[in-house]
């Protein structure tokens, strides 16, 4: 292995095969057929804008629809006997097709990703994508292309462009060259700039249910205790990456630690408590810290739902969820005062990240404010 295999690469989960290695997109035949339609009636736009939550399968779709364009014949016209070819109803290309292949080893010329390039310096990837990664556009579409074919840009992600590198991009998208198309991966929309949005149509992914990701987990071969993949779903926000996160870093234990502590309430288990938020010190505990945040809201927000629907939640995260949110949130009312408090709760533990807080003290801190709430309800 040499030492560029061992870069990590911004358009790939940690955990998880590659977008472009993914042979099956669960879940989104709609967003394809809106695709396909465009495709088949000749109003194949030149900039789409593929948006929906993070790990999704946007990017699973990007590669997708970038390996069918690529292995479409041009011209392809009327048949040998006049016939005219059927049109595709999927994105189903053959994976020995020669430009499949080129484009799985990196090496097909006519598809460019733009991404957030390795800093070697800094031994890490750079924070966003540089104009001077933007410019290597230029340079892209100044080639020609082989036998007259498409050609084709991934943007991932868009919401990852500086300001100079959104404004170069803007332009090719103002005066796109022939045949081209350019597929931009958005988790946050709203955040592009209104220019760029307004010259792309949009494919808008849904999350995915649990059916779906089960599916998407077992074409990744991920492997995942028996025991703990049921609960994955509840805590994966129909997202399949977030899914992988939760399996590699043990987010279901973590998640079943916090419910342990809460079972205690209203009366916390100080112990416990400090036991949980010691775990989360020193930097070899950041991602550890981080994916505590997110469990903490995903807890509250599950809770202060319970209260207000009195109804559980279509997949449990622990065995014990029902009985701890009954008992917490017995009536409405009680889901509005978690709701309020959810609020807070993140925004305290964000801005307490981005200060550089101690991540012990603040899980603690965040845990005698649950408390409160708890005996006055």
């Amino acid at each position: 292995m040499s030492d560029l295999d061992d870069i990590p690469t911004a358009d790939q989960l940690d955990g998880a095969p590659h977008p472009r290695s993914t042979e099956t997109l669960f879940g989104h035949d709609a967003a394809i057929a809106d695709f396909l339609d465009a495709y088949n009636s000749d109003r194949l736009h030149h900039g789409w804008l593929i948006t929906g939550p993070k790990g999704i399968g946007k990017a699973t779709l990007a590669w997708q629809i970038a390996k069918f364009l690529l292995t479409q014949a041009p011209d392809a016209g009327m048949g040998l006997f006049g016939d005219t070819p059927a049109a595709p109803s999927t994105l189903d290309v053959s994976p020995d097709h020669p430009i499949v292949r080129r484009i799985n080893a990196g090496s097909e010329g006519s598809l460019f990703v733009l991404k957030r390039a390795w800093d070697a310096k800094k031994k890490a990837l750079q924070n966003v994508i540089s104009v001077d990664e933007a410019r290597k556009l230029k340079n892209f579409f100044s080639l020609s292309t082989t036998e007259g074919g498409h050609r084709v840009v991934i943007v991932d992600a868009a919401d990852e462009l500086n300001v100079s590198a959104a404004n170069a991009l803007l332009k090719i998208l103002e005066e796109p060259p022939k045949k081209s198309t350019l597929l931009l991966i958005s988790h946050q929309p709203s955040k592009l700039l209104p220019t760029i949005r307004s010259r792309c149509r949009e494919l808008r992914l849904k999350p995915l249910s649990a059916d779906a990701i089960d599916q998407a987990l077992g074409q990744a071969d991920i492997t995942i205790d028996p025991e703990m993949r049921p609960y994955l779903p509840a805590l994966a926000n129909g997202s399949v990456g977030e899914a992988i996160r939760m399996a590699h870093s043990d987010g279901i234990l973590l998640y079943h630690q916090l419910l342990s502590v809460m079972q205690d309430l209203p009366n916390l288990n100080k112990q416990k408590a400090m036991a949980l938020a010691d775990g989360m010190t020193g930097k070899a505990n950041a991602d550890k810290f981080e994916l505590m945040i997110t469990l903490l809201e995903i807890a509250m927000a599950r809770l202060a739902r319970f209260g207000a629907t009195q109804s559980a939640p279509e997949h449990l995260a622990h065995a014990k969820e029902i009985d701890v949110f009954a008992r917490l949130a017995p009536h409405s009312q009680a889901g509005m005062k978690w709701a309020n408090l959810t609020q807070d709760i993140s925004s305290r533990l964000r801005h307490g990240r981005a200060v550089n807080l101690d991540p012990s003290s603040l899980i603690l801190d965040t845990m005698f404010k649950i408390e409160e709430c708890a005996k006055r309800l």
